[in-house]
């Protein structure tokens, strides 16, 4: 099979098994679900990155140089969980330095760097890498052989992605006017922030809860991020009024 067509397997898989990994992971912190990411459809393009990177990584096992099975399996898994995390944090650099938006934050978590990656993260890289490599990567080949037979299985990985590219188009006009407004008051948007503030706007306006839609609302996207600003604003004063505090 082509090597190109199992990546884009792997992509949509990926995508949308993460996407569904992180709602349950959100939820379980919040006690919100919450659409995470910044496309609308059910899926996370990073965890899609990283399956195919997994996949690729796994090629260079026999070239590793150890005849220790458990250390150079133990080097394997360290490789994936720092690829990954460069993924992670190239990705997050991308939209905070060039659109104005934070789409997580590990800012409370213990030796981060810029809020963006974390070991405590990187460490669940480094598990999930050795679940992949034993429970999945032994039985892709056949999956993906088996679902090659079917003309279906082509049609499904064309239908995903030309959802995918016009949620991209859809998802980055949005991406864009928070990106301008961001740039006008020279602040930086956490997503997952300005997401709940449009859940709680829309509960007390009485308007049904869109969770895939989750930036769309009656009121518009300006306001929203004038709210968001201004509590952000808030926020900020706050803990220079506790830092002042503390200091005296």
């Amino acid at each position: 099979m082509s090597i190109l067509l199992i990546l884009a397997f792997l992509f949509a898989v990926g995508s949308l098994i993460g996407w569904g990994i992180e709602v349950l992971f959100r939820h379980s912190v919040t006690k919100k679900w919450l659409n995470p990411g910044f496309l609308i459809g059910p899926y996370l393009p990073i965890y899609g990155f990283s399956l195919c990177v997994l996949y690729l990584l796994t090629m260079i096992e026999p070239y590793l140089s150890m005849d220790n099975i458990v250390l150079r399996k133990a080097l394997l898994f360290l490789m994936m969980a720092v690829v990954i995390t460069g993924i992670e944090y190239t990705a997050g650099l991308i939209f905070i330095k060039g659109m104005k938006i934070k789409l997580w934050d590990y800012s409370n978590e213990c030796g981060n760097i810029q809020g963006i990656i974390c070991p405590k993260f990187s460490f669940f890289w480094l598990v999930l890498s050795a679940v992949y490599y034993f429970l999945v990567h032994p039985h892709i080949l056949d999956m993906l052989q088996w679902l090659a037979s079917n003309l279906a299985f082509s049609f499904c990985i064309g239908f995903f992605f030309g959802v995918f590219v016009l949620d991209l188009a859809y998802s980055f006009r949005i991406v864009y006017r928070i990106r301008r407004f961001a740039a006008e008051h020279q602040i930086v948007v956490r997503l997952e922030e300005l997401k709940a503030d449009i859940q709680n706007s829309k509960k007390n306006r009485g308007e049904g809860h869109r969770f895939l839609f989750s930036l769309r609302s009656g009121q518009p996207l300006k306001e929203h991020l004038e709210q968001y600003l201004n509590g952000t604003e808030v926020q900020k004063r706050l803990q220079e009024l506790r830092s002042r505090m503390r200091r005296k």
